[in-house]
């Protein structure tokens, strides 16, 4: 165990940077909470948790006066929440299991540090009762519920049975624990598919598959079991009938220990991929005032059947008939917290820290308010176009947060030069825009993630900007359905209109005659004769898609007049090619680009409308020699797989020789603690395996060939 001491120097200078950061975000007024100097409170508080939750409860906690101690990994030795901690300990390596999840030497830290109080964050050890009952042991105060309430709503089939006697709308289903895959097919047929298999003590999406007959329950038994066992060190597993094209919305409950308990108001958290969140709003256009106070009611009855102290979540699904039904409650802060802060002014950590130290609420039922409209994207390192999200690794090259657009706040535990490890959640950040009303959310929103910069590693900002402004989306007609029905075939990127397209072929243009005549000068000096530098004309042929169009430019001023299909459009920018963002006016209309890359053959990279888009751009001289340019031959895809994500070999079911069928499993790849079935192609003979159980792969490493 290492012990760090964080008041050197360059550690004083990187938090003054990060303190910065943040002053840019609460600069906005977020909280109408106050933030009380002379109300005794906890004197140092240790979090077990890493990434953007340990930072966001630094936060309140330097508010309130209290002294941070952050845990963290030998892999996450530089992260920003150790920087950002008054205190900071190793723990162990990388694996949870050794670090975050190893409750001995978590123990050992808060004995050692002095810590008065425990902060579990999301996840790890948030949920786990014997972590809170070992804290009670020792007198340290766990920043959550009690324990109870902890093993009641944290099994969900306990959850479940006590949900009906608090007169809590649920779901029908098997309130037992299922024995095995036999036990799974019998349970599911009398129930009646589809069924939804999921893991007691789960949550996050993880555990859980959807089956719609005998073969998929059989196979969502074996993965869930896996999953749950690999997540939350707890193989049990329940089965209950699935409600078809239903929303996800949630109540934000806030009980003290005084028997006071109060509903937040809700969450729409409809927006899911592999049951995981990715966009969610306060509130949602689908409650009316009588559903949302229905639903609240239950969620405190709930609550308070278990004498709940603290920040929880009350789940729900709702049907298009505004019927609910109790999902789950999650007995700790929810990833997606802050759209409840923006709309009623909370600071939940803050809440939760009162609550924990005896402090009774301070608000009444009638003093919550809706107060304007939050939209939260969560920015993932992930490749949207591969299952609408699988895990990308890397350095952070670039990074730069939209915290010049107004009313945005971002939540994030990294910073240029992180690292996104196989090991954690590939989560980069949550980006949160308020608004007056939703259109006004969804609009900034939209700028957000054009000004939103992120380099070295694969993201999902074209995903999530599509939805925001996707008809369906921005109407409300939305279900946990709707990527898969808006996007059938996978995400492939926006959508080009003509006006689009040639907005960005003209943009494109423009941004390459803006660099050739950049290059002919040397610190304002011609570096090639003065009539060279006078050209005001470019005849050019632009490379996108499947297309190849010709554009003429000339240069007007500052501004570029460029002729796309016999179109004119003039663009004007300041063509500062030094800043990753170039905010661009095409005839008016105002674009914000980011040149990802370029090369010497005339090929480049734009991020347009959110999407990155390859073109190549050649003089017209060069587009007709490059015809007789030789072109490299595609590569067999169906005779190899290769994995599509970084992550661990957890099992090959096939050895050199054997013959399989396509569609047939080949092996598992665990990637951020889900489980993905690797299939053949087509059907072969295996000529040879490059991968074992327990190995660890990159993304398109090849694991096995067929003949």
């Amino acid at each position: 165990m290492v012990y760090c001491n964080r008041f050197n120097f360059l550690f004083l200078l990187q938090w003054e940077t990060l303190c910065s950061r943040w002053c840019l975000i609460t600069s906005h007024k977020l909280y109408s909470s106050v933030y009380d100097p002379n109300e005794k409170t906890f004197e140092k508080l240790l979090i077990a948790n890493r990434g953007e939750i340990a930072c966001r409860v630094i936060k309140t906690c330097k508010k309130m006066g209290i002294k941070t101690v952050a845990i963290h990994s030998d892999v996450d030795a530089n992260a920003v929440h150790v920087k950002m901690a008054d205190e900071a300990v190793c723990v162990g390596p990388a694996p949870t299991s050794k670090s975050y999840l190893n409750m001995d030497a978590i123990m050992e830290v808060i004995r050692k540090t002095r810590a008065q109080a425990v902060h579990p964050g999301y996840g790890f050890l948030s949920e786990n009762k014997e972590f809170a009952r070992r804290l009670a042991s020792e007198g340290v105060t766990f920043i959550g519920p009690d324990t109870h309430a902890i093993q009641a709503m944290g099994d969900k089939i306990e959850s479940k049975l006590l949900a009906k006697n608090a007169k809590v709308n649920t779901i029908p289903g098997f309130d037992g624990v299922v024995k095995d895959a036999d036990e799974a097919v019998r349970i599911a047929r009398e129930i009646g598919y589809p069924v939804m298999i999921k893991a007691s003590a789960g949550g996050g999406g993880k555990g859980m598959r959807i089956a719609w007959d005998d073969e998929e329950t059989r196979e969502g038994f074996r993965f869930s079991s896996q999953e749950a066992a690999s997540s939350f060190g707890d193989d049990r597993l329940l089965i209950e009938k699935f409600i078809d094209n239903p929303r996800h919305i949630e109540i934000q409950v806030l009980a003290d220990k005084h028997g006071n308990a109060l509903w937040l108001n809700e969450r729409e958290c409809s927006i899911q991929r592999r049951n995981q969140k990715v966009v969610e709003e306060a509130p949602s256009t689908f409650l009316d005032p009588e559903t949302r106070r229905a639903m609240g009611e239950q969620a405190v009855a709930l609550a308070r059947a278990v004498k709940y102290s603290s920040a929880g979540t009350v789940e729900f699904l709702v049907d298009s008939s505004k019927n609910f039904y109790f999902l789950e409650m999650n007995t700790r802060l929810q990833v997606e917290h802050p759209v409840t802060e923006c709309i009623t002014g909370l600071d939940l950590v803050q809440e939760m820290i009162r609550v924990a130290k005896g402090y009774p609420l301070r608000h009444k039922q009638a003093d919550i308010p809706i107060n304007g409209w939050a939209v939260e994207c969560r920015v993932y390192a992930e490749d949207p176009y591969k299952s609408f999200g699988l895990p990308s690794i890397g350095k952070l090259s670039q990074y730069q947060e939209p915290l010049h657009v107004p009313s945005v706040r971002v939540d994030s535990g990294i910073q240029q030069g992180s690292d996104i490890s196989i090991y954690y959640d590939p989560m980069i950040s949550k980006l949160i825009t308020y608004g007056s009303n939703r259109a006004e959310a969804l609009k900034r929103m939209e700028e957000a993630l054009d000004n939103y910069v992120i380099r070295g590693v694969a993201h999902n900002i074209s995903l999530l900007r599509e939805v925001i402004i996707h008809p369906r989306f921005v109407r409300g007609d939305i279900s946990t359905k709707f990527l898969p029905e808006v996007y059938p075939d996978g995400f492939k990127g926006h959508k080009l209109t003509d006006l689009e397209r040639r907005q960005l072929l003209a943009t494109a243009a423009s941004l390459y005659v803006a660099e050739q005549l950049r290059s002919q000068r040397f610190l304002g000096t011609p570096r090639i004769p003065i009539a060279v530098s006078k050209r005001r004309s470019w005849d050019l042929s632009v490379h996108l898609g499947d297309g190849i169009y010709p554009v003429a430019v000339s240069k007007d001023g500052s501004s570029f007049s460029v002729e796309v299909d016999g179109m004119k459009l003039n663009v004007t920018s300041e063509w500062n090619l030094a800043s990753p963002l170039l905010s661009v006016t095409i005839d008016g209309t105002q674009r914000t680009i980011q040149r990802i890359s370029r090369n010497a053959s005339g090929e480049t990279s734009i991020q347009f409308l959110g999407t990155v888009y390859k073109l190549q751009i050649l003089t017209k001289v060069a587009a007709e020699l490059s015809k007789y340019m030789p072109e490299k031959a595609a590569e067999d895809t169906s005779s190899i797989l290769r994995s599509p994500m970084p992550g661990t070999v957890v099992a090959v079911s096939v050895k050199p020789g054997d013959m399989v069928s396509e569609g047939q499993e080949i092996c598992v790849i665990e990637a951020m603690k889900m489980q993905n079935s690797m299939i053949a192609a087509k059907t072969g003979k295996v000529k040879a395996v490059h991968c074992k159980a327990g190995d660890t792969v990159g993304e398109e490493d090849l694991l096995v060939e067929l003949e």
